[in-house]
């Protein structure tokens, strides 16, 4: 048996390796063509819309609207617009032309809006009354969520509101009943297809901002008597919801007070 001459080295697993990492360094770079593709589908893509095509196939802007937005999902703005303008447009977007957005709309080209119930807007909330303390000053306050509504109609329905009562550090106590709206359709009309529809859906809001009950002098308003009233028949144990909750007192001890309470400064 022949033994292998010592002094050539057997071949290593490790030096074929090293051959292959080197080949990506020395190989040739092949020349990147699809940089080129992106750009001659944008030109094929561009010459299927133009002017001509779009003005004979949409004749009105709701149906340009509503083709651009099938294609491309954007909802645009068109009616009114001058004739060329708005097919120019069009065509920019169905193009990947970036356009004004003074031309982007929001709403659904496919909602016909004569078809839609209006609904009256929500009012501003009326404003807090001037002669009351600055809220800082609060003592306490009580939520009865059992008020009775002030409108007849939900009132009939056995609808509520909510209704928070302050009191503040003077003495003055204060109402304001926070909501909720609620929705009422009004009216009847006939649509386009024959169904009965509301003419108008009313907000009916019962807010009313932070109102006065009772004065710096201890006096009631007229709401406020009333307010009073109600409470006064909402029994708690011995008592009533205005007694114990809204027109409490509370004593301020610092800590002289609590050492000594006959000191009265």
């Amino acid at each position: 048996m022949k033994k292998p001459n010592p002094s050539t080295p057997e071949p290593s697993p490790w030096d074929d390796v090293q051959e292959e990492a080197t080949v990506p360094a020395v190989a040739p770079v092949e020349p990147k063509a699809p940089k080129t593709r992106p750009q001659a589908r944008t030109e094929a893509s561009a010459a299927l819309f133009d002017l001509e095509g779009l003005m004979n196939d949409f004749p009105t802007a709701t149906d340009l609207e509503r083709f651009v937005y099938d294609r491309t999902g954007i909802i645009l703005q068109l009616k009114g617009r001058a004739n060329k303008l708005k097919y120019q447009v069009a065509m920019d977007v169905l193009n990947g032309v970036e356009v004004d957005p003074v031309f982007v709309g929001g709403d659904n080209p496919y909602i016909d809006r004569t078809d839609l119930v209006p609904t009256e807007d929500i009012r501003p909330t009326p404003p807090r009354d001037s002669t009351l303390p600055d809220p800082g000053d609060e003592q306490n306050n009580f939520l009865v969520r059992t008020m009775v509504h002030p409108d007849p109609d939900l009132r009939a329905e056995g609808k509520k509101v909510d209704c928070i009562f302050r009191k503040y550090k003077n003495g003055m106590i204060s109402y304001e009943i926070l909501g909720p709206i609620e929705p009422r359709p009004t009216g009847e009309k006939i649509d386009k297809y024959g169904r009965t529809r509301p003419e108008i859906v009313r907000m009916i809001d019962p807010r009313t901002g932070e109102q006065v009950v009772t004065r710096k002098d201890g006096t009631l308003t007229p709401m406020g008597r009333n307010l009073r009233a109600m409470l006064q028949k909402m029994r708690v144990n011995t008592s009533n919801f205005w007694d114990v909750w809204v027109d409490r007192e509370f004593a301020e001890l610092s800590g002289g007070t609590l050492n000594n309470p006959w000191a009265v400064d």
